[in-house]
């Protein structure tokens, strides 16, 4: 996964490692995954496997379900028990973090509270009665209620964070990004095929259901709903594409903070700022990345009347409690995040709610206790050799391809050798003293997502960047690569089975988490992550023939997967997938030649009727096994940058050369790419 800042995030890796001594050791690869009823050129996917997909039924819970998910179960038991044994512990000290992990764990459980209770804490945090009739209670609501609910993580119109300045990535600024979009993607409130139509009447029957739940009538849940669309439709139709969003140059616009003033007055900055306890004068630049959606937003601001922007923050309000009071709401919550947008028709148990719950708010207290059980030491220290070992292959790879000049293969060489690799878990943890968690559930939330904007404004504004940050807890089954601090991350969570077997021989590590390694360290030469030199800075370090070259290799990439047809009718978005479709080919070059250099001189045997390269690629399929909702794709399709895992598979495999030696794959195959068409980066 890349991240940028909470960049952008891209999904995958883990731990791998150099096995030797494989005398003893299994092929890792199981058989009853496999489905003998297709061939290996026709469809490698359902081939490698069918027999898990046969295995593995979607359950009403899942919209999907796959290997990350079979990890993340075993982790959500694990995080469990943990909870479960700070729980049960009498005389917790107050303040302790043990005393917070247990309150916030069984506020979330406490259904009797929940249902009897909640609405108390929920009137509090609206305080609206009465708005619609009254000018004068709007205006106070508008100066005085918005402002506490935007400290406690409401969502307004844009977005603020602190984080790199990615023409300075030494030093942290004010980001300034689109925003205020409920379901998160402009294509839901512009495109007009059916699917899209009828998620968008899900959304406003979403709106109108929790409104009168919430205490409003029909009248006025109907008028909240007409304001939150149409604001919301303005502000999608002024944003840029998910894909538009990719180009890190074009989202980048420094001001100082006079500029900003001068050019987007229709927002008042210093009020914006004073609400998070900023002084005038501490703000002394920004970044903002998209200038036509905020300057949407001052034309709303001018052109709306108060009660619609009052309608819309407190629609975004309601949406952000909806899932942490009563069980009635969370059900409205559900029918349309889980079924309408993803196609599940069963909610997740409410015990996996509250360890989700304990996970997002006391990530890192809670990973303290899961390194302590779950992740030695002497599984850092192999990860961290391990990954060298894939960092000389990409070296390796650099080394030999044809459309890098001397001059940027110099350059290319000193970013991996400067790579931040960061395993396991942080060398210093979150300090969580001032947060104060009681047995409110709601009100702990809130008191959670206002915690974490004082300590990230305490902590970065006018602050160095901290390069032993981490972006995602110990226990995450997922990694990322950041191009500010050009680093890679590889969490706990993932470093198990069944991406990491200690009792498989190399072919299989190096087929599954050696990939994810390897896609991992090739996303800092993508599409994007070439664009930041070794110090995370954006800026050009390739010449401009070096470019082109890349541009034209990169174009086979993006063709390929516009052409995918993943629905009947519904293509695949090459441009939008274009980064992790080439850090998956670049892990898949990368890993195996590290595989080649790991068992050169002790050549591996045939297991299972498998040659050690046929199980290197087995290995690979099975990490992206899975089954998935015809919903699910369409909306993955729209805004993921990561392609569907059949066709991280069957859409990567036809331009790996190795693969087609390794299965005797030939011209007559449904699968064969004429090798003149395959795509050459690594």
């Amino acid at each position: 996964m890349k991240t940028k800042n909470i960049l952008t995030m891209v999904l995958l890796t883990a731990m791998g490692a150099a096995c030797t001594g494989n005398k003893e050791l299994s092929s890792g690869i199981n058989l009853a995954n496999l489905d003998s009823t297709y061939q290996a050129g026709t469809d490698f996917y359902m081939y490698a496997t069918g027999g898990w997909q046969k295995a593995n039924p979607l359950t009403a819970e899942y919209s999907r379900y796959g290997s990350f998910d079979v990890l993340g179960e075993n982790n959500i038991k694990q995080l469990q028990g943990l909870i479960d044994s700070v729980a049960a512990l009498k005389d917790l000290q107050p303040g302790s973090v043990e005393q917070k992990i247990a309150d916030l764990y069984n506020s979330a459980m406490d259904s009797v509270n929940l249902n009897e209770h909640y609405w108390g804490a929920f009137e509090e945090f609206l305080l609206c009665d009465g708005y619609q009739n009254s000018p004068e209670i709007t205006k106070n609501w508008l100066d005085e209620i918005w402002p506490r609910m935007m400290r406690q993580g409401v969502k307004g119109m844009f977005s603020v964070w602190i984080g790199a300045d990615e023409k300075d990535s030494k030093n942290n600024i004010v980001n300034i990004m689109q925003g205020g979009l409920t379901l998160g993607n402009k294509d839901y409130y512009v495109e007009e095929d059916p699917a899209t139509v009828a998620i968008r009447e899900g959304y406003k029957k979403y709106i109108v259901d929790f409104s009168k739940h919430s205490g409003f009538g029909e009248k006025d849940a109907q008028r909240i709903m007409e304001d939150v669309m149409r604001i919301e439709t303005r502000i999608a139709k002024a944003s840029k594409s998910m894909t538009d969003l990719r180009d890190p140059e074009a989202n980048y616009n420094k001001f100082t903070y006079d500029e900003l003033k001068a050019q987007f007055p229709g927002i008042d900055w210093d009020a914006y700022f004073g609400v998070f306890g900023i002084k005038q004068g501490e703000v002394k630049n920004v970044v903002l990345g998209q200038p036509d959606a905020i300057h949407e937003v001052e034309n709303i601001l001018k052109e709306e009347t108060p009660e619609a922007i009052q309608n819309l923050y407190l629609w975004h309000a309601m949406d952000l409690a909806s899932s942490y009071i009563d069980d009635e709401s969370r059900k409205i919550n559900f029918a349309f995040y889980g079924t309408v947008m993803s196609g599940k028709t069963e909610d997740r148990p409410r015990w996996k709610r509250a360890v989700a719950s304990v996970e997002g708010g006391l990530g890192e207290a809670l990973g303290q206790l899961y390194v302590a059980k779950y992740f030695p030491p002497a599984a850092k220290d192999r990860m961290e050799k391990l990954v060298r070992n894939l960092q000389i292959a990409l070296g390796e790879r650099i080394d030999v391809q044809d459309w890098m000049s001397d001059e940027t293969k110099k350059v290319a060489h000193e970013k991996l050798d400067a790579f931040y690799v960061k395993v396991g878990y942080p060398n210093k943890w979150k300090d969580y003293s001032d947060l104060e968690i009681g047995d409110c559930y709601l009100r702990n939330m809130l008191a959670i997502n206002e915690w974490e904007i004082k300590d990230m404004i305490k902590t970065k504004l006018n602050q160095p960047v901290d390069k032993e940050e981490w972006f995602m807890t110990p226990q995450t089954v997922n990694a990322y690569y950041n191009p500010t601090t050009n680093e890679i991350c590889f969490p706990a969570g993932i470093l198990q089975p069944p991406f990491f077997d200690m009792n498989a021989d190399d072919a299989f590590n190096y087929g599954a988490i050696g990939v994810v390694i390897g896609h991992e360290m090739t996303h800092g030469f993508d599409d994007q992550g070439s664009k930041y030199d070794k110090e995370g800075n954006l800026v050009t370090w390739w010449n401009e023939e070096d470019t082109k070259r890349f541009e034209e290799r990169i174009a086979v990439m993006r063709e390929y997967h516009n052409k995918i047809e993943v629905l009947p009718g519904l293509f695949a978005n090459g441009s939008l997938t274009l980064g992790e479709n080439m850090a998956d080919h670049g892990g898949l070059m990368v890993s195996f030649q590290a595989f080649k250099n790991a068992t050169a001189k002790a050549p591996l045997k045939d297991i299972d009727g498998f040659t050690p390269e046929q199980r290197f690629f087995l290995a690979y399929a099975n990490v992206w096994a899975q089954n998935i909702r015809d919903a699910e794709i369409q909306k993955r399709v729209k805004g993921d940058p990561h392609q569907l895992g059949k066709w991280r598979v069957n859409g990567q495999l036809p331009h790996i050369d190795a693969w087609y030696e390794a299965f005797g794959i030939t011209e007559n195959d449904p699968m064969f790419v004429p090798k003149s068409e395959r795509v050459t980066i690594w």
